[in-house]
């Protein structure tokens, strides 16, 4: 049933239209804030609670890519089986812990636009989808001599920085705000200090970049750049808007702090 979707040609199509909606979105985001988080907006529709409109926009990654990497050929092979498992924690981590250790303020409206989470599943179940058929079938260089190959070596040490300090920049930015405050109800806003934010604004979107640039480079996937070129178009243009929101909040905000790119940007 599924066996057209393993075709060379079908994935090139989808690649084709994955692009094509990249596109759209890099317009689209030059104009319009993401309506989630403190950018949402009651005017996009039915707002989700921070918690659940995560978890539901994260989840298609996980499963689509499960099901189509066991569609795949090589799928018991050594280095598939590796990015299996990478993908496993990256998205168990993002889809599942993540959102379940959010510091919600007791009474909290929902934060996170239906318009998002929908738009989430169509990029998360292409993002699945490339990924899984191209690692466990229709890749011809992901033998066992791949774990030496430069590109894997690069690529993972620049996937593990990136997933390591996003962790950390999560943990900063979750510890603004206490228990106790969070189980009054009191929403109070403080500057991040420490890790990557002695230098930008937005270290969570930086290393989040920095973690698909690397899985890109381990995979040589051209499905894994889709979805980094995605997460740009989405993360930073957001990333000034969370920067000029920074400054107009706070009059002591740091001025010396970049935007996503330490030293540049």
């Amino acid at each position: 049933m599924f066996d057209n979707l393993l075709s060379p040609e079908t994935f090139q199509n989808i690649l084709y239209i994955a692009f094509g909606y990249l596109a759209i979105i890099v317009i689209g985001g030059l104009f319009v804030k993401a309506p989630y988080g403190r950018f949402a907006s009651d005017s996009y529709g039915f707002n989700f609670s921070p918690r659940l409109g995560w978890f539901l926009m994260e989840l298609p990654a996980t499963l689509s890519f499960l099901f189509f990497f066991f569609q795949g050929q090589n799928r018991f092979e050594a280095v598939p089986l590796f990015f299996l498992g990478i993908w496993l924690i990256h998205y168990g981590n993002r889809g599942f812990i993540f959102p379940l250790l959010m510091r919600v303020a007791k009474g909290q409206k929902g934060s996170f636009s239906v318009m998002i989470v929908l738009a989430g599943w169509f990029v998360t179940t292409l993002h699945g989808y490339l990924n899984a058929v191209f690692i466990s079938h229709l890749s011809e260089h992901l033998t066992n001599d791949w774990f030496t190959d430069p590109r894997f070596i690069i690529g993972m040490a620049i996937y593990a920085f990136g997933y390591l300090m996003n962790l950390h920049s999560d943990n900063i930015i979750r510890n603004l705000r206490s228990k106790k405050e969070v189980a009054e109800g009191v929403k109070v806003y403080r500057i991040p200090q420490g890790g990557l934010f002695k230098y930008v604004s937005c270290p969570s979107y930086f290393t989040e970049l920095l973690s698909f640039l690397g899985f890109a480079i381990a995979t040589w996937s051209l499905g894994a750049l889709f979805v980094l070129g995605v997460s740009a178009a989405n993360l930073i243009p957001r990333a000034f808007q969370s920067h000029q929101w920074y400054k107009d909040k706070f009059d002591d905000y740091p001025k010396n702090r970049k935007v996503i790119i330490p030293g540049i940007l």
